[in-house]
């Protein structure tokens, strides 16, 4: 936050005229950018007025720490409810935190919806007590790379900002080395959808806690990648008590699966995304409803799984030598196999996927024998094969056909399904012998 923030919310400051400005004004995406603002050249906040989203990067705050706050008048409330800004970004400050618990409520006025700090440092702890029974605008919050006194023992803070985050939508805190986050902080949040705790330190045992019984009841769509999580199972035991769950991402986190465990997902589960988690088997239990599983960029050898609800596969950066049966996916839709070690496509399981909207089996080790390019030959001719085609489909043996492109490989009845020829054959010899005896 800098001290342009505070003009903003109507705190009065007197501006100094005629300096250079700082805030640059895109009116192409109608958005406004501010660095460094001093009270001597906080007068080119004014171009900011018609942007939506406005951005402040820079700044000292702390001279402002005693700065007296008072409430605003009725010509300041009306201006700050004409005010088209829907979005905040602060960046690069260091925040003292009893400043923005005094100031904070002065959202109240506008129309701000969406509030993200950046690279910022939250320094002491602030008196929250100003904002009980307060009710902001924003449904959007978010911590990007901060730092801040640890949360555990913060109850109370949270307790008097009770009024707006439990209606607060949406809340981000991601790679700011969170480790933690206590119980009854999470049930204050009682219309959250969507959380992101990406890119944090949180460890196996920190989850149970931080979703304990009544916490986040609402909670759709949760990210925990880039975490310090091992335990497939700890995790599910983790977030079980989670009722309202439908997308939850583990990727890039090391998982080890242990079949002894009898934990359930959420039934609730539809996305699961699992990919860059170094597993060499699909782990189970799965979710039972699931409709979108993405296993993608890791060593599976064979995928042995059946749900009947599966809409969704990606399955590419394995180690799969062979195409999975989708027999036991009836509502298939979408299955990615790029990158494996595939070689052909059967022809029964061509006419399969030929019934799918996305296929994608590109950058494989392809045989172009009859059976290898014909079966891709006769994919791609649904129109269903994905991206990549023609250019990323490339043959690997035999030899004469190393290199080319699998739709350049000629492909003849006669020389590729002799049953075809042979058979009707066969029938037309029999019937004349038949008349001829």
């Amino acid at each position: 936050m800098s001290v342009a923030v505070l003009l903003l919310l109507g705190l009065g400051l007197q501006v100094a005229e005629g300096r250079r400005d700082r805030c640059f004004f895109n009116r192409t995406q109608e958005s406004c950018v501010c660095y460094n603002l001093s009270e001597e050249t906080m007068g080119s906040i004014i171009q900011c007025l018609p942007a939506t989203v406005v951005e402040f990067w820079g700044g000292d705050l702390e001279k402002y720490t005693a700065f007296p706050i008072r409430d605003p008048d009725s010509s300041v409330i009306d201006t700050l409810g004409s005010l088209v800004i829907q979005k905040i970004i602060i960046g690069n400050v260091l925040v003292p935190e009893t400043l923005l618990a005094r100031v904070l409520r002065f959202f109240s006025y506008t129309h701000v919806q969406e509030l993200a700090f950046e690279s910022c440092i939250f320094q002491g702890t602030g008196d929250w007590s100003d904002m009980d029974g307060h009710n902001l605008p924003i449904l959007s919050l978010s911590f990007q790379n901060v730092t801040s006194a640890p949360l555990t023992g913060r109850e109370q803070a949270f307790s008097s900002l009770s009024s707006w985050l439990g209606t607060l939508q949406e809340l981000a805190v991601t790679g700011s080395r969170l480790s933690s986050l206590p119980c009854a902080i999470g049930r204050v949040f009682g219309a959250l959808r969507s959380l992101s705790l990406a890119q944090n330190s949180l460890g196996d045992g920190s989850l149970a806690p931080a979703f304990c019984q009544g916490a986040f009841p609402q909670l759709q769509q949760l990210s925990l990648h880039h975490n310090n999580l091992s335990s497939y199972h700890g995790v599910c035991e983790g977030v079980e008590l989670l009722p309202e769950l439908r997308h939850l991402d583990l990727s890039h986190n090391e998982l080890v699966a242990d079949p002894s465990s009898s934990c359930q997902w959420p039934p609730s589960l539809r996305h699961f995304n699992l990919s860059n988690t170094g597993l060499d088997e699909v782990p189970t239990p799965l979710p039972p409803h699931l409709e979108v599983l993405d296993v993608s960029h890791n060593h599976l050898h064979a995928v042995d799984i059946s749900l009947s609800s599966m809409k969704k596969l990606f399955l590419n950066q394995n180690l799969l030598q062979a195409v999975p049966s989708i027999r036991n996916y009836p509502m298939l839709d979408t299955l990615h196999l790029d990158n494996n070690s595939i070689s052909e496509l059967p022809r029964d399981e061509v006419k399969l996927l030929g019934r799918l909207q996305d296929v994608a089996v590109a950058d494989n080790p392809f045989s172009c024998s009859c059976s290898g390019a014909g079966g891709l030959q006769a994919l791609a001719a649904t129109g269903h094969l994905g991206q990549g085609w023609p250019g990323d489909y490339r043959c690997h043996s035999p030899a004469q056909y190393q290199g080319w492109q699998v739709a350049q490989v000629p492909v003849s009845v006669l020389r590729c399904d002799l049953a075809t020829v042979v058979a009707p054959l066969c029938v037309a010899l029999a019937l004349l012998a038949v008349a001829g005896a």
